[in-house]
C-alpha cells in the first residue's frame, strides 16, 4: 500500500515563477507538484499536492490528512510567522508535519525569523530552493515507520 503525503501550500505560492524571482526563483507551484510526484514515486509515496490563499482551508487539510493518517509536508508561506490557527492544528494531530520553505527565512527580514509552523513541526528543511520539497520527501520516506507513526 502506498503512503499519501499531503504537500500543502499556503498564499500568494500559486504566484511561483512571476513573484520575486531573485528570492524564489523562476520555478513554477505546477514545477514543484511535477517534481515532488516523480520524486514521491521513485520513494513509493504519493502525493496530494494543494495551495491555498485561505488559513482556514490550510487548517481544515491538516485535519484531513490527521483523518487518513498522512504525513504533511507544509509551505506555509507568509503564515508560517502569523498562523497560531496552523500551529494549533499541527499540534492537534497525531501526523507528522515538516515545514518546507523555498528560501531559507532565517536569512531575510527579521520578522520571518520566528516561524510558528516550526514551533510544532517534525522538522524544517529551507533554502534549498524547490528541491526542498523533494528533501522532505526524503525525510518522510527516510525514517519510514518511526515518522509515519506520528511527530
Amino acid at each position: 500500500m502506498t503512503t499519501t503525503v499531503f504537500v500543502l501550500n499556503g498564499p500568494n505560492l500559486n504566484l511561483l515563477g512571476t513573484r520575486e524571482p531573485e528570492i524564489y526563483g523562476t520555478t513554477t507551484l505546477a514545477d514543484i507538484a511535477d517534481m515532488a510526484g516523480q520524486a514521491a514515486a521513485g520513494l513509493g509515496l504519493s502525493v496530494d499536492f494543494r495551495q491555498s490563499n485561505r488559513e482556514g482551508e490550510l487548517v481544515d487539510w491538516i485535519h484531513e490528512a490527521a483523518a487518513a493518517g498522512a504525513p504533511v509536508i507544509l509551505n506555509a508561506g507568509a503564515y508560517t510567522h502569523t498562523s497560531v490557527a496552523l500551529l494549533d492544528a499541527i499540534k492537534s494531530v497525531k501526523v507528522p508535519v515538516i515545514e518546507v520553505h523555498l528560501s531559507n527565512p532565517h536569512t531575510r527580514e527579521a520578522f520571518r525569523h520566528k516561524s510558528y509552523v516550526g514551533m510544532a513541526a517534525k522538522g524544517t528543511i529551507a533554502g534549498f530552493g524547490a528541491h526542498s520539497y523533494v528533501l522532505a520527501l526524503h525525510a518522510v520516506a527516510g525514517l519510514g515507520g518511526g515518522l509515519l507513526a506520528g511527530k
